[in-house]
């Protein structure tokens, strides 16, 4: 069993667009999942934006890949979202289906900030 960041079952975070490093809607991740693809956001068209202007097109469809849109949920480089957060364009993030490893990756008082299942207290 995978764990999230506030120390429960990790859960599924998009089947639709089918997201994850394994694409079976979770974030999970593995010795292969070079980019750590571990936490669960809610797109939005800044970080879209930011995205794409940082080399990663994310809005843009192409073959086997629809494109994302706002409001899509997707599993994203802990790193990418830790970038995103420096420069003020990280998205939302899904606390329940965002992988316990992001911490080692990321500002754990700025994910919990950008939960939109944010606890109180936080647990960690």
């Amino acid at each position: 069993m995978a764990v999230n960041v506030l120390g429960g079952e990790l859960v599924d975070c998009s089947h639709d667009p089918l997201t994850g490093f394994y694409r079976d809607g979770c974030c999970n991740t593995g010795v292969d999942d070079m980019g750590v693809h571990t936490v669960c956001t809610v797109m939005t068209a800044e970080f879209l934006e930011f995205s794409a202007q940082a080399g990663n097109d994310l809005s843009t469809p192409h073959p086997g890949f629809a494109g994302l849109l706002p409001g899509d949920r997707w599993c994203l480089c802990a790193s990418r979202w830790q970038e995103a957060h420096k420069a003020g364009y990280a998205p939302k993030v899904v606390l329940e289906a965002t992988h316990i490893l992001t911490l080692e990756w990321v500002d754990a008082d700025a994910l919990r900030a950008s939960g939109v299942d944010a606890p109180t207290p936080w647990p960690m």
